[in-house]
């Protein structure tokens, strides 16, 4: 039996705004700004969604949920990620782990992964342990460190049998 093993990378961006919803890694994260996206621009679950696609050979986010469809505006990411994950079982695979890093000036990001990486493995069926999320600030260098967006990568490692 032959076993393949594939990775794959994500990375996404997001503009922050006053007054929107703050919504990272599945959970609302108490905040004055959110991200702006066509969707709740869950920036975490995107770069999530674009490296498992990526790893799998099946293109990436915006071609499988385009933000020209009026269908995804404002849908909860975690409905976009369930979907990928009905993809890639569809073709066999199984996630082996997920290393993702959230680039943030503020606010603190590691009170609240904890909840994030619950709410992950709920969504995707795994266990939290193979989810490693980590926080990180620019040392308020580029657009990040001035608070105007946020950033998020991830790398995936997917299986199958």
């Amino acid at each position: 039996m032959k076993l393949k093993i594939r990775t794959g990378f994500g990375y996404d961006v997001h503009q922050l705004q006053e007054g929107l919803d703050f919504w990272l890694g599945g959970i609302k994260i108490p905040h004055t700004h959110g991200a702006l996206g066509h969707s709740d621009a869950d920036v975490l679950i995107h770069v999530i969604c674009d490296a498992l696609l990526g790893a799998a050979n099946m293109r990436d986010i915006g071609y499988h949920f385009s933000d020209r469809d009026p269908q995804y505006k404002g849908i909860d990411s975690k409905i976009l990620l369930k979907e990928v994950m009905h993809l890639l079982s569809r073709e066999g695979y199984e996630i082996g782990n997920i290393d993702s890093t959230i680039c943030l000036q503020e606010p603190k990001v590691n009170p609240h992964i904890p909840a994030m990486k619950k709410c992950l493995a709920e969504v995707m069926g795994i266990p939290e342990h193979d989810i490693s999320i980590k926080a990180t600030t620019t040392e308020h260098l580029g657009f990040v460190g001035k608070k105007e967006g946020v950033a998020a990568f991830a790398t995936v490692l997917i299986v199958k049998q």
